[in-house]
């Protein structure tokens, strides 16, 4: 609702597994904390994220993010040790969101953004390079509201990597469309997040159901699991979020 002091800010059904940088339309000085862990099936093996995440809006609708996530892997039986992959930080992701549009008619919030990674090494090959590469991965969001309990929202942009030792760059496309369904008068919701990452090589995409569910007025658990729709390296996967949201003013 909108207040004397704040400007307008529509209710919009985040993605559990993509998140946004904040919410559409954030309040300065909100705040939240995150933190994921999954298991992913690779077929020889199975790999298990953990991330660490902080959002907040240092302005009306202009949000930052920082965000360390990890992978760990363990065999599946029959497979040795020596041929897993090196545990790792993958990156350390730093992100902003302005939200540039929030229509109360329409029931409509956009934004831009702009997400920056710095690559690292394996542990096992940690400061040889220590970041061996960038992510440079521009982004636009479009969410609608419909009837006070259905919603969907867009999040699409250009990812492209850049690799140091080699001087190689590579382009992907993401396109990520969510429909969910928010039972009144709760922040709980039921739905569906479709993951498509596009390049060269064709489309990857992973169907992601999930729900969220208020554990209180400040903290909130995410369940979702991923179901590829054609395998070809990761298979089913399941992802748990515990999102900590403390009160401002």
């Amino acid at each position: 609702m909108k207040s004397d002091q704040e400007p307008l800010k529509l209710e919009h059904a985040e993605p559990l597994y993509i998140d946004l940088i904040r919410d559409l339309g954030a309040h300065k000085g909100e705040k939240e904390w995150n933190v994921g862990v999954g298991t992913f099936d690779n077929k020889t093996f199975d790999s298990h994220e953990f991330l660490v995440e902080y959002e907040w809006a240092a302005i009306d609708r202009l949000g930052f993010e920082v965000e360390l996530p990890f992978t760990f892997y363990s065999p599946i039986t029959g497979i040795s040790n020596d041929s897993l992959p090196s545990n790792k930080l993958e990156s350390l992701k730093l992100a902003t969101q302005y939200t540039f549009l929030v229509s109360e008619k329409y029931h409509t919030s956009m934004a831009i953004g702009y997400m920056h990674e710095f690559e690292f090494s394996s542990f096992r090959d940690w400061g040889n390079p220590t970041v061996p590469g960038m992510v440079y991965n521009p982004f636009f969001v479009a969410a609608k509201k419909f009837a006070n309990s259905l919603h969907t929202l867009l999040y699409t942009g250009p990812i492209i990597t850049q690799h140091f030792n080699s001087n190689h760059w590579d382009f992907d496309y993401e396109f990520h469309a969510n429909f969910h369904y928010m039972i009144p008068n709760t922040s709980n919701f039921v739905g569906v997040e479709v993951n498509n990452y596009a390049n060269s090589e064709g489309i990857d995409c992973t169907v992601r159901p999930q729900m969220r569910v208020s554990l209180n007025e400040e903290l909130m658990v995410g369940i979702v699991t991923g179901i590829p729709v054609e395998r070809k390296e990761q298979g089913f996967s399941m992802f748990l979020r515990l999102i900590w949201e403390p009160p401002h003013k």
